[in-house]
């Protein structure tokens, strides 16, 4: 009878037990409701870039469109002219405000926040152009010379009165300027003509007129660079160019060879010709300096100090003292620090500064 009771008992707690476990599946979907994320909010929209202004603007064309002016316009927007161009060459300025104004007018913009400015007070406007040079105008008068008149132009050069005009026409013409009309003088030299550029709508309306007179030149040494005082001129620094004649011809150099390898004695500047006195040859013994003497005979070589009386290039020939017996030699630079003393010294005497 006790066992009995024991043995329901038992059934009675492991029936309890069983009932409080949940259901497999339900037991599945409270494990999902766990994990599952919630659920996706909307994004938020993109913003929309703002067409903003460019602060400065090289162009080709006559009319400056609201595309050259505003990056990121739809194209048809873009295409839209604005305002007129500088002239070739010129730089000008628009005022942002204006720029605002003509972008309402024209229905781009609704208002002034449509557009990023980045504070920009004003939109800074470069016409692109090819600017002749008076070589450009000279080149022309000589070949009208040689096809109208036979004139061997060649070695003269075109002083045109009152210096070369400036002279700016499209930049995507590459043409050599030539010559409508052309006068000449063959007692005076003087020269008339009406010049153009094939395909210039520039040059049409309005052709280059030119008086001058055809001058005899020379060859003269010009820098191709700048040099420093003290610089050594090599052979890629200078260019021999034909120049006009002026009153100091002597005075120029004109064969590159003077000038190579020289050093300058001033600062020198780009295109002005050399002169005799702005160069001269590298001094690798100096006035004052301690130098080795080198005495030379037949069956004779002696070698002592002594001290430079003059300053002196390779080849020169200098004044130098021997500190025993301060008796004064010439000799000849023979290398740097080093003069040779021969019984009769040879070379050009240098000067004393």
């Amino acid at each position: 009878m006790i066992r009995l009771s024991i043995l329901l008992a038992t059934v009675a707690l492991a029936g309890t037990a069983f009932a409080a476990q949940p259901h497999p599946v339900a037991r599945a979907g409270a494990v999902a409701a766990i994990v599952a994320p919630p659920p996706q909010q909307p994004s938020a929209p993109t913003p929309v870039r703002k067409p903003f202004l460019r602060p400065e603007l090289t162009l080709t064309s006559e009319l400056v469109s609201f595309g050259d002016l505003l990056s990121g316009l739809p194209s048809e927007a873009a295409a839209t002219p604005g305002f007129r161009a500088p002239a070739l060459g010129e730089t000008g300025t628009i005022q942002v405000s204006r720029i605002m104004e003509a972008a309402r007018a024209a229905g781009i913009i609704r208002d002034a926040g449509d557009i990023e400015s980045h504070g920009f007070a004003q939109v800074i406007v470069t016409r692109a152009a090819r600017r002749l040079m008076a070589s450009d105008l000279e080149a022309a008068v000589k070949i009208g010379l040689q096809e109208r008149f036979g004139v061997d132009a060649r070695a003269l050069a075109l002083a045109i009165d009152g210096g070369a005009p400036a002279i700016a026409i499209e930049p995507e013409l590459t043409g050599d300027v030539t010559v409508l009309d052309l006068g000449y003088d063959v007692r005076s030299r003087r020269v008339q003509a009406r010049l153009i550029v094939p395909g210039s709508a520039a040059m049409r309306l309005k052709p280059i007129r030119i008086t001058g007179q055809m001058v005899d030149t020379i060859e003269v040494v010009v820098p191709r660079r700048s040099i420093a005082r003290g610089e050594t001129l090599s052979a890629t620094d200078v260019v021999v160019e034909r120049r006009p004649r002026d009153g100091q011809v002597s005075e120029l150099i004109g064969d590159a060879k003077a000038a190579i390898d020289k050093v300058a004695r001033r600062a020198l500047n780009v295109g002005m010709p050399l002169r005799v006195g702005d160069v001269q040859r590298e001094e690798i013994v100096g006035k004052g300096d301690l130098v080795t003497i080198v005495y030379a005979a037949p069956g004779l070589l002696i070698s002592m100090r002594g001290k430079a009386g003059e300053a002196g290039a390779m080849g020169d020939v200098v004044t130098v003292t021997n500190p025993q017996s301060k008796r004064v030699l010439q000799g000849t630079v023979s290398g740097p620090g080093r003069v040779s003393v021969q019984s009769s010294a040879v070379g050009r005497v240098a000067s004393a500064p």
